[in-house]
């Protein structure tokens, strides 16, 4: 059986990895260049592959391809395979035809990366044999090829769902569903939240989805009465059918024997939208049999990742907060609430269809000032001149912070939240939370 996979990621050649080992002929195409590492792993495995075009001869001759998620469904080679009648599917469903394990998938618009990190911390932390892979950045196909954990703990994003037909969750898990890639999904709101939704399809009465019952997106959509798996909806406060739920600073597990509670006190994540990630996470812990001490140990432990509401350090009274990853406003909506000191807040970038509205409450609230870090910084300037006391503009992140440096006293915080996406300065987000830290590093916190 012939196997092609068209893209070269970290997705690609993992699928590749896989096929390989499993005794198929495989060819792998990148339109653009293959990154070192991965060429090795692919010579290594004499894996034959293309880089900088895509042979169509060959890759259609295939009886099987296997696409990379950055691949949209429009490209010209994917249409003419679906002409053909050639299956095309993602990674994330090629490897699930070779584990053993249980998967547990995560899935959102906003807070995958966040729960997914944490459900695998309390998971791990309690010894179970887990792995920890998809869109957060490692292959599930490479991991499968020895596939020696008995849980995964997978992130997927939309792209990946769409390419998944036979794969099954045993625990599905959906945060919220908000207007993102719109672009991918003919510009409907209805595929998008359908393409989310792809996480529950082949779950039986075995099988668990877990899911925000206060989005009115996943409400519209999800019909839990024609759906046969079990329902787990959570809730920030006790409301009809919510199984999940806080009171306070406990989480209260209503479908836990004895109504279980946990305490999230000695929990570093703060603002609505991680008590949302919290409650996800905790809720498939306590499926998998972990106790309320267990899941309360783990929680003061857990390190989010870089970019996410990151602590960098306190200088003068100033606490400075990385949250490059806050690339849409919803995003930046849920750090502004969960701060309450008052913010000098950095935005800015490519602008991706903004409306800002939802954070004028928020700008009359509690920010002092607006530093603008881009190129082109009107929308930004007018939605909220008027309302924000003081705001600048800058091209140069050291310049940012300076500027940040100067006008914040003790007791506030600077906020790297930009709302944008990150190409007119950087090579992404990460890039860009990378040089905010350095530079906070250096001209506020005074080391390097």
């Amino acid at each position: 059986m012939k196997i092609a996979i068209l893209g070269s990621g970290e997705s690609g050649v993992g699928a590749a990895l896989l096929a390989k080992a499993r005794g198929y002929d495989v060819f792998v195409s990148d339109k653009g260049e293959i990154k070192g590492e991965y060429k090795f792993k692919l010579q290594q495995a004499g894996i034959p592959y293309e880089e900088g075009q895509h042979t169509e001869s060959r890759i259609l001759d295939a009886n099987e391809i296997i696409k990379s998620p950055g691949i949209p469904e429009k490209a010209p080679l994917v249409q003419e395979a679906y002409a053909r009648q050639i299956p095309v599917i993602s990674e994330i469903e090629f490897a699930g035809r070779y584990s053993k394990a249980k998967f547990i998938c995560i899935s959102g618009t906003n807070g995958k990366t966040t729960t997914t990190l944490l459900t695998y911390h309390l998971l791990k932390s309690a010894g179970l044999n887990v792995g920890l892979a998809g869109n957060i950045g490692e292959s599930l196909a490479e991991k499968v090829i020895e596939d020696t954990y008995d849980y995964y703990v997978l992130e997927l994003s939309s792209f990946q769902l769409d390419g998944m037909y036979s794969f099954k969750a045993d625990i599905a898990v959906l945060l919220n569903i908000t207007p993102d890639h719109l672009d991918r999904y003919n510009y409907s709101m209805e595929n998008y939240a359908l393409s989310k939704l792809r996480l529950t399809q082949n779950q039986t009465s075995e099988d668990y989805f877990i899911y925000n019952q206060e989005d009115p997106l996943i409400f519209q959509y999800f019909k839990p009465a024609a759906f046969a798996g079990q329902t787990i909806p959570f809730a920030l406060e006790k409301r009809e059918h919510a199984k999940a739920w806080f009171e306070g600073n406990k989480m209260v597990l209503g479908f836990a024997p004895g109504n279980a509670t946990v305490s999230t006190e000695n929990s570093p994540l703060i603002g609505k939208h991680n008590q949302y990630n919290s409650l996800a996470a905790v809720s498939v812990a306590k499926l998998l049999g972990l106790t309320e001490a267990q899941i309360e140990a783990a929680l003061a432990t857990f390190e989010n990742a870089e970019h996410r509401l990151q602590k960098i350090g306190e200088a003068d009274g100033v606490l400075y907060i990385n949250d490059s990853k806050a690339t849409n406003v919803e995003a930046v909506w849920f750090a502004l609430e969960g701060i309450k000191q008052p913010i000098v807040w950095i935005a800015g970038g490519v602008d991706k269809g903004n409306d800002y509205e939802t954070l004028k409450p928020f700008a009359k609230e509690k920010i002092k000032a607006l530093i603008c870090l881009g190129k082109d910084n009107e929308k930004l300037k007018t939605s909220f001149g008027g309302i924000v006391p003081e705001i600048r503009e800058t091209q140069r992140v050291e310049e940012a912070v300076q500027m940040a440096k100067d006008l914040a006293t003790a007791g506030d915080v600077v906020l790297l939240s930009p709302a944008c996406a990150s190409f007119d300065l950087f090579n992404n987000y990460e890039h860009r939370g990378h040089r905010f830290m350095e530079a906070v590093r250096e001209i506020a916190l005074k080391y390097s």
